[in-house]
């Protein structure tokens, strides 16, 4: 065990810390190079297989970066992508990443640290960093830009560098430290522990971005938002943004458990997929997509103005389909398969609009922390796994046996560590910032 690491589990001071020496191996959960195609011709791409757990070396820091010991971290959608190699070897962009240069060639190595949400303290910072500092706690973004591109001064997302840390970059989430730029550092809200605070931002700052920020569908009060997939990651978040921002969710689930808990969380019209018959076809048929229609417009007397997309190629024909004219379909994923159809002339005619929406910038991710530090956002974190099951993570989140995101111990001991200000937490309400756990 690292005695840098035992000082930041102790709470040590700045100074003790950089009395420490940084370790020049660590624990961390990883892919191969060399195990790229072991799923060919396999129908069931089980994760387990692929994600190792083991020593790795310590990488150099750049002037603008910081080291950060993890706490704790959480599982995303790109944790699947990378661990089954699909749908390209995330060793194909390390390789990219290589030939940039000195900084560059640090992540093209024979194994991947996956990993793109975390929280933890922050023990060496590089020379040219000014804000943050040694000792800090944060939260890191998952969008690491080239500050000197001038096109991420209007929006971190245009940027020709622009990078998914631990997917197309190395040094991920789920190792015991990441070298990550200092631009991607966000102070973490105090009054969550560890693993609270390492669900939230790629999720939670996505919706944000898609949703309320001025690149996605700029919802308005009153406006009505179909969600589908509302108590997955996004989906929860989702519900969360629409409902507080003033708009009407309409959230999509599969079960009246989900139902539930969508309703716990203010969510008043909820459409159960499970109950409802769509036609021999489902969703892939118009007939399917009338009856949605319908059930909306039950529930709420209307068609929505924006649709919520991420699932892709299952839902998408009916989100065109469902919203109504004027509308806008902002999407930001395929879970389902990214080749989508969708009837055209219901596009076109009735002047509907589908927006582009990935990630988040800088400032988004920003924004979204401060509204979970001021309690008007809340984690939806339902299960935390630790390290050497980083594994058995990734695959709940593969098979879809989740709800809301799903959190890894990596340096934390126990959960509930982390809390730094409990008496806003409980102004806040326990039960609303731990509604999702143990679902």
């Amino acid at each position: 065990m690292s005695e840098l690491l035992d000082a930041v589990r102790q709470g040590a001071s700045p100074a003790e810390l950089l009395e420490c020496d940084l370790p020049t191996r660590f624990q961390a959960a990883y892919t191969l190079r060399d195990e790229v195609g072991i799923f060919e011709g396999e129908t069931d791409k089980d994760v387990r297989r692929s994600i190792h757990v083991g020593e790795v070396e310590m990488p150099e820091l750049a002037p603008d970066e910081v080291v950060v010991a993890v706490m704790a971290a959480a599982v995303n959608f790109n944790s699947v992508w990378t661990a089954i190699f699909e749908p390209v070897p995330t060793f194909a962009f390390l390789e990219k990443l290589g030939r940039t240069g000195r900084w560059g060639a640090r992540h093209d190595l024979p194994y991947h640290i996956l990993g793109s949400d975390a929280a933890g303290v922050v023990v060496r910072v590089g020379e040219s960093v000014r804000r943050f500092k040694v000792g800090d706690k944060v939260v890191v973004s998952a969008n690491a830009v080239d500050e000197q591109d001038p096109a991420v001064h209007e929006d971190g997302l245009l940027g020709d560098e622009a990078l998914a840390w631990g997917f197309e970059n190395n040094f991920g989430a789920f190792g015991q430290f990441t070298v990550v730029k200092a631009s991607q550092l966000i102070p973490k809200p105090a009054h969550l522990s560890w693993e609270e605070a390492a669900a939230n931002t790629l999720c939670a700052a996505t919706a944000y971005r898609m949703l309320i920020g001025k690149h996605g569908a700029r919802m308005k009060m009153g406006d009505v938002v179909l969600i589908w997939g509302a108590t997955g990651g996004l989906g929860s978040y989702a519900v969360q943004l629409v409902k507080n921002a003033g708009g009407i969710p309409v959230a999509v689930v599969s079960s009246e458990e989900k139902a539930e808990l969508v309703r716990r969380q203010g969510c008043e019209h909820v459409i159960n997929r499970s109950e409802i018959d769509f036609g021999d076809r489902g969703l892939s048929h118009p007939k399917g997509w009338r009856r949605l229609g319908e059930e909306i417009r039950r529930l709420v007397g209307e068609d929505p103005h924006i649709v919520f997309e991420y699932l892709g190629r299952e839902t998408f024909g009916a989100s065109v389909y469902v919203a109504r004219r004027g509308g806008r379909i902002v999407t930001c994923g395929s879970s389902t398969g990214y080749r989508h159809e969708y009837d055209n002339r219901y596009l076109w005619m009735n002047v509907k609009s589908i927006v582009g929406s990935h990630g988040f910038n800088y400032a988004e991710a920003v924004e979204t922390n401060r509204l979970l530090a001021l309690g008007l956002l809340h984690p939806t974190l339902s299960r935390v796994y630790p390290m050497e099951r980083t594994g058995e993570a990734v695959r709940s989140v593969q098979t879809n046996r989740h709800v809301g995101k799903v959190g890894i111990l990596i340096s934390a001991t126990a959960e509930h560590q982390g809390i730094d200000d409990p008496a806003r937490r409980e102004r806040l309400g326990e039960e609303d910032i731990t509604l999702y756990r143990g679902r």
